[in-house]
């Protein structure tokens, strides 16, 4: 059921039956807490009880911009109109992120030091480790999903992500929730969320350029790049996205807004591309010596740093990016050449060798040669 704010503007008042039928809930959380804003001017007191209904007149042009001024209050009835991203109050965020691995909970721990809630799910048990993090943990995305947070942030495997945004139910959220990922792909998750996500959800695709290793010293300067798929350009999804993208921004992460398409062709010229250096090199089994240079001890770092990641976020760079397959194909021909390069220069110094520079015969000092002959032509031919 798509429904928006400006959608329920427009209906006028709905009668007292709709808000005591089944619908009640789902019609109401469509609508803002408007509690808040009835203590900014006082309220017309309610006509009394006994008074007889009287037809309401035409009001005057001045009484009805009076009339308008004053605010709904929260228990009325009639559906308030759509407010800007502004006049939304800030209240703080409650995100739930499903799969709570390393990634889950590193992300997680920047959202709680910009002041908003965190819940989460998982397959596996994390309850000791978010009883420690004033973190709520459900044992199931349905249970995570009947408390509506207001972003929900994907934070599985790439390979696992379809079947866990498919099994989501969406049904049990708001209909303006936000869903989010951090998926190292952006094109795949974008396509799925506007596929499964009914209409009214706002989409954000998103990928912190950094990790638990990278970033463990702060995020400060590192790159987050977001793509606003489909978000509402007023009212309080926009404002939630605003404070959602705001958690890194006040992190210090480089905000870097760019299309998931755009994403996917840099990333697999540089993310996928170190990823799979750091696998051959671990193939050679490098070690430490004791005159390591600063290159070689950055090889080691690299090595380390990518194979530290599971080999399915590997898998899932050249499986879920079609730019992938030509970076590929690209490093084997780059590596070829400089083979090339190499046999070419050792061939030609080979033949200087043996072609080139023939080596002298030696002689004594009575010209004789080491065998005992003359070294004159004359001699030479006897």
């Amino acid at each position: 059921m798509a429904s928006s704010l400006r959608h329920f503007a427009g209906l006028g008042c709905f009668p007292a039956a709709a808000f005591s039928s089944g619908s009640t809930c789902f019609l109401r959380r469509d609508i803002p807490n408007f509690c808040a804003f009835v203590a900014l001017r006082p309220i017309r007191p309610p006509a009394a009880a006994t008074a007889p209904a009287k037809p309401p007149a035409s009001p005057s042009p001045p009484m009805e911009e009076h009339r308008q001024a004053v605010p709904i209050p929260c228990h009325s009835g009639d559906s308030p109109p759509a407010l800007s991203a502004a006049a939304v109050p800030k209240t703080p965020l409650r995100l739930g992120i499903v799969g709570f691995g390393n990634f889950g909970q590193f992300i997680a721990g920047g959202v709680q030091r910009q002041g908003h809630a965190v819940l989460a799910a998982s397959r596996s048990d994390y309850s000791d480790y978010c009883a420690r993090h004033d973190i709520r943990f459900f044992r199931s995305v349905d249970a995570l999903c009947e408390e509506q947070p207001d972003v929900l942030l994907i934070c599985s495997s790439i390979l696992s992500t379809e079947g866990v945004v498919r099994a989501i139910p969406f049904h049990k959220l708001r209909p303006d929730t936000i869903v989010a990922d951090v998926l190292s792909v952006k094109e795949f998750p974008r396509n799925l969320l506007l596929e499964v996500l009914p209409p009214g959800f706002g989409i954000i695709c998103t990928h912190p350029m950094f990790g638990p290793e990278s970033g463990k010293h702060g995020w400060g300067k590192l790159p987050f790049v977001f793509d606003k798929v489909r978000v509402t350009e007023d009212g309080v999804q926009v404002a939630k996205c605003d404070q959602f993208l705001s958690i890194f921004e006040q992190e210090g992460c480089r905000m870097v807004e760019m299309s998931c398409t755009e994403h996917d062709r840099y990333a697999a010229g540089s993310q996928f591309i170190t990823h799979t250096i750091g696998r051959v090199l671990s193939q050679l089994n490098l070690k430490s010596t004791p005159i390591n240079t600063k290159g070689y001890e950055t090889l080691l770092q690299l090595t380390k740093n990518t194979v530290s990641d599971s080999f399915d976020l590997y898998h899932g760079l050249f499986m879920y990016n079609i730019n992938a397959t030509e970076q590929l194909d690209n490093l084997e021909m780059a590596f070829e050449k400089v083979r090339q390069m190499l046999s070419g220069r050792l061939h030609d110094f080979i033949r200087k060798q043996i072609v080139e520079r023939a080596a002298p015969v030696p002689t004594d000092p009575s010209g004789k040669l080491a065998n005992g002959l003359s070294s004159s032509p004359a001699a030479r031919l006897l």
